[in-house]
């Protein structure tokens, strides 16, 4: 009986038994491929086969058939052995295909259901914070002026200008789609020509703008910063003009964004006092740096959707407006300043002055009209400056007084009431302090002075005697007073205390106080004590700040600054005296048309570098008029090469700088002549 296959074939006839060993004679395609069938049943039987047919030829090797032949055609083939998986049933296959296929609808279906219902929000936030961008609105900075409304410094237009590297690569073609040939061009041309425009408008080096465009992570790149808006907008004009000129074909990936630029507009005209901005738009000296926080004002920010190709037009879009800074009013008078910086870089040079200084204050008031410092800086360009000059001196550096000093250890005698205007002293020609003695700085034998003598002939000797007549603690308290060993408080960034010897300090060191040396001071420090010596008593805190204004009009709480009393009016009346003497000692000290008061200063200069004296300050401090002094000038030249006395080469740089300010602020001329008082006595 012949074997049944998948139990369905019918019964097939009997077959005659093959010899062992026989060869099948050759049948039809179909009949070799049911031999091959049969041949890998697992029986290995060889099934019964149909008559025998006529065995056609095989076809002959040289002519492969150049595609497979249908079932049952054809030559007869050899065929390997097929392996078969363990399913072989039709039934099974389409029922292990359906679960599979319901497992994956559930699987996917599951997948929909979550992302649509369960946590579509969270999902949807996610998709639109990869579309959001935050750009950053730039505040403008507030502006500075002097009193009478000069902007020193301001705020101007300017942008940050960036690219985005792709739209530059390919000029803004969808790459998504076909491209024309000459579409193709441009994108070829466009990295070239842009970088070309970005040189010829911002400088820099053509190749770093095409290593910025080359840049395939990242859809943003800055490529300059602070850029005038004048400039940009030419940049942007050779842009839209395209590659033919003609603003039909032009180049884009180019953008911009607001930075405004600190501009200062009488470039060295205190630059000192006003400072400048560093590289980030923060203040990095003078009252840039001192007032930064309220100056630079509050970032705004703007949020919008974007796409892959830029912007999204009517996509969400939020702003939160940027706070402008504070504009402040400064007490000094630009115009004044200007020409006091003249005045004085022509004194340093007569006296060959290393460096130089000049203050101008209000006797009424403390406020600072004028304050200069020399070398200086042009504040729109720091970086051509030497470091050592970008600071202020008038307030950073701290040196001897010298004599000037004379006026304040007279202003406490007097307050005390152990000196007047005419009290006579004998001066030796050399007086003992501790284990040396001190000279005066002119040869002399004993000499019978007033008051008034010793500070007109400035003699160190004599003031070392009146000074011996009070505690050394009392005139420390009085030094302070009039706010020396401690900071001046004017506004201004790194105030120096200089340095104030305690009540407890050796006999020798009250000497040398007394006459300006053993002590230190600031410029700004000094004014502001000889002002309250000769303007009836009272210290004025000395102030550059007037006032300050917020964006929405509120006032910015500017410190008030505080007077004090340190001597009474009569004494202070005595020092104008003591002081007037010194003008009217010589020929041409006057300024005409005024009766002015002054003390000169000559001090050994105390060189940190080799901790010994080397050299020499000089100074002067003048006031007018001397019946009732407006304004005080105090120059000081450091390391003058050309002589060292401050009445020689000091002198002339203050009458000068009031014979200009005492017309300017109507300051009413003299009406009576400076009094002849003796300076000696018999």
């Amino acid at each position: 009986m012949a074997e049944r296959r998948g139990g369905s074939a019918a019964p097939r006839p009997p077959q005659k038994r093959r010899p062992a060993g026989a060869r099948p004679s050759g049948g039809s395609g179909r009949d070799a491929a049911s031999s091959a069938k049969t041949a890998a049943t697992p029986t290995g039987r060889t099934p019964a086969r149909k008559a025998t047919q006529p065995r056609r030829e095989p076809r002959p090797a040289a002519r492969p058939a150049t595609r497979r032949p249908s079932s049952g055609r054809g030559a007869p083939r050899r065929y390997r052995k097929t392996v078969r998986m363990p399913i072989g049933e039709t039934r099974l296959r389409i029922r292990v295909f359906s679960i599979l296929a319901a497992v994956a609808m559930v699987i996917v279906g599951g997948k929909a259901v979550f992302l649509q219902g369960i946590d579509s929000s969270a999902y949807a936030a996610t998709a639109a914070e990869k579309m959001r961008y935050t750009q950053d609105l730039a505040a403008a900075r507030g502006t500075i002026t002097d009193r009478n409304g000069v902007v020193l410094a301001t705020t101007e237009p300017a942008m940050i200008v960036s690219i985005d590297p792709k739209i530059v690569r390919t000029n803004g073609a969808d790459e998504r789609y076909p491209m024309t040939k000459r579409k193709i061009q441009e994108k070829d041309a466009a990295p070239n020509a842009v970088a070309d425009l970005l040189v010829k408008h911002l400088g820099g080096k053509k190749s770093d703008y095409l290593k910025a465009i080359d840049t395939p992570d990242t859809r943003y790149k800055v490529v300059a910063k602070r850029v005038p808006a004048a400039t940009y907008i030419a940049l942007q004009a050779d842009m839209k003009a395209g590659i033919d000129g003609d603003g039909k074909r032009p180049w884009y990936g180019v953008y911009s964004e607001s930075d405004p630029i600190r501009v200062y507009p009488n470039r060295t005209v205190a630059a000192s006092v006003i400072g400048f901005v560093n590289a980030d738009g923060k203040g990095a000296t003078g009252l840039e740096y001192a007032l930064d926080s309220t100056l630079r004002g509050t970032p705004g920010k703007q949020m919008f959707e974007s796409s892959t190709y830029g912007r999204i037009p009517m996509g969400d879009n939020t702003i939160t407006p940027a706070v402008d800074g504070a504009a402040y009013e400064l007490t000094i008078d630009s115009d004044v300043n200007w020409m006091a910086e003249q005045i004085l870089a022509n004194g340093m040079k007569k006296a060959g002055a290393k460096t130089g200084m000049a203050v101008a204050m209000d006797a009424k008031t403390g406020e600072i009209l004028a304050l200069v410092n020399n070398p200086s800086y042009d504040a729109s360009n720091p970086g051509s400056a030497d470091t050592a000059d970008l600071g202020n001196r008038t307030v950073t550096m701290a040196y001897e007084p010298g004599s000037v000093q004379k006026v304040l250890t007279m202003a406490a005698l007097a307050d005390q009431g152990l000196v007047t205007a005419d009290t006579r002293v004998e001066v030796p020609a050399r007086i003992a302090s501790g284990d040396r003695y001190v000279r005066d700085s002119f040869d002399h034998g004993t000499l019978k002075l007033t008051a008034r003598g010793v500070v007109a002939q400035s003699s160190n000797i004599g003031t070392i005697m009146l000074a011996r007549q009070m505690e050394k603690s009392t005139l420390s308290d009085y030094l302070a007073k009039f706010g020396l060993g401690s900071k001046p408080g004017s506004g201004l960034p790194g105030e120096s205390t200089g340095q104030l010897p305690g009540g407890d300090m050796p006999d020798y060191t009250r000497d040398q106080i007394s006459f300006g040396q053993g002590l230190s001071v600031n410029a700004v420090q000094m004014t502001a004590a000889v002002v309250a010596a000769v303007n009836g008593g009272i210290y004025h805190q000395p102030s550059i700040i007037a006032s300050g204004t917020y964006a929405d009009g509120t006032p910015v709480d500017v410190a008030t600054p505080t007077s004090r009393r340190v001597i009474s009016e009569e004494a202070s009346a005595e020092v104008r005296e003591m002081m007037e003497a010194v003008i009217t000692l010589k020929e041409g000290r006057e300024i005409p048309g005024y009766r002015t008061i002054g003390k000169s200063g000559t001090a050994q200069r105390y060189d940190a570098d080799c901790k010994c004296y080397n050299g020499f300050t000089a100074s002067f401090v003048g006031a007018a008029p001397a019946e009732d002094p407006q304004i005080v000038v105090y120059v000081v030249l450091d390391q003058p090469t050309n002589g060292n006395l401050g009445s020689q080469l000091a002198l002339p740089v203050v009458n000068d700088i009031l014979s200009m300010m005492l017309p300017r602020y109507n300051v009413a001329p003299s009406t009576t002549a400076a009094p002849d008082e003796p300076l000696t006595y018999d």
